[in-house]
């Protein structure tokens, strides 16, 4: 979808790489700057999925013949993606002026956790940090316990990379139309903060409490996970009455009258206690033989691992293992699309020659 489409991916960590990653899926040719020092940045793997299906060269962006390269190879881009604290990019001469003046389509797309200004932006952080300040981490644990460590992906992808894959090709549409580029300024804490606005929606109807188990989809006993008797997870989240009934009928409760009032709260508590003994005697696949083709709205909770080998997996193929490394595919999909398979992912500087070749050809 996106054939054409030329991206510069200055190396970072996280949701940075994770929006090339995507923009890359899509079919742009993305050229990831490497660091010229040969190592990865810290934490990250010598071949990162993140970088599949990118073009690599390695530049030392405080030399004035890699930064002039760096220019250069800019100069040929829709956008650009870098991950540095506020200031960073224009101190190496590579500020969004700096780039407008080789490329005024540019789009410049900064990802940073507390944005570009604020009493925040030149603080680190992380996507805990993010989304706790945003309102985002409160609910996420059960009620009186402190908030869990979530995977990092509601700040870091869902509140980060996906807003800033969103900003850069609104950027580049609008660029194709008016000639002039724009600075993205994507913000881990900003796209955390507007993914509440489900929840705040939720609140207007009085679904939505700052008080903790008092939401809708937060304290019910249908709207939670229950252990198994081998020590595995089920997931259940009945929310419309016509799948609660489902979801009772098959636990033999539906003449059980503690259970008839779905939505009333002050029974929550006491009908999550009764489920949890309950559910504790069975395993996780016995109980998958209960709910499986129902919809009931009850699902196991699996590893990616144990995922790559459930049949929805067979159907759809989204798991794949490349060199002993699970990873999933692109999404979302697209009608007529051929079968994906995982693409290559480069080594460091393993396109160097090719892509200075492009650039002294465009000199020409």
């Amino acid at each position: 979808m996106l054939n054409g489409i030329r991206v510069i991916e200055i190396e970072g960590l996280g949701p940075g790489p994770f929006a090339g990653m995507m923009l890359a899926d899509l079919g742009a040719d993305v050229i990831v700057v490497h660091r010229a020092a040969g190592e990865p940045a810290p934490g990250m793997p010598d071949a990162p999925i993140l970088d599949r299906g990118k073009r690599s060269i390695t530049l030392d962006l405080k030399s004035p013949k890699d930064r002039e390269t760096a220019l250069h190879l800019i100069a040929t881009a829709d956008a650009l993606i870098e991950g540095f604290r506020p200031g960073v990019m224009e101190r190496l001469g590579l500020g969004p002026a700096d780039c407008r003046a080789v490329n005024p389509a540019l789009v410049f797309g900064r990802m940073t956790g507390w944005g570009q200004e604020g009493p925040l932006s030149d603080r680190a952080g992380h996507d805990m940090n993010y989304i706790g300040l945003a309102g985002a981490l409160w609910h996420a644990s059960p009620v009186g316990q402190p908030p869990i460590v979530p995977p990092t992906l509601v700040g870091d992808i869902g509140g980060g990379a996906l807003y800033l894959v969103v900003g850069l090709l609104a950027g580049i549409l609008n660029a194709r139309t008016t000639g002039q580029g724009t600075v993205v300024d994507a913000a881990i804490y900003d796209g955390a903060a507007n993914m509440m606005n489900l929840l705040m929606t939720l609140a207007q109807s009085g679904g939505f409490s700052s008080e903790r188990g008092q939401s809708l989809l937060d304290g019910p006993h249908w709207s939670r996970t229950y252990k198994t008797s081998d020590g595995r997870y089920m997931s259940v989240q009945c929310l419309e009455p016509k799948f609660y009934a489902i979801f009772i009928e098959l636990l033999g409760l539906a003449d059980d009258s503690e259970f008839a009032n779905q939505f009333d709260r002050a029974r929550w508590p006491a009908l999550s206690a009764r489920l949890e003994t309950l559910f504790l005697g069975r395993s996780q696949a016995e109980w998958q033989s209960v709910f499986d083709g129902t919809d009931a709205c009850v699902a196991p909770v699996l590893t990616p691992e144990q995922s790559l080998q459930h049949p929805i997996n067979a159907a759809r193929k989204t798991w794949h293992h490349m060199g002993g490394t699970l990873q999933a595919a692109p999404a979302p999909r697209f009608a007529g699309a051929a079968d994906w398979s995982p693409p290559p992912v480069p080594k460091r500087d393993q396109h160097r020659d090719q892509i200075l070749s492009e650039l002294a050809e465009r000199r020409k």
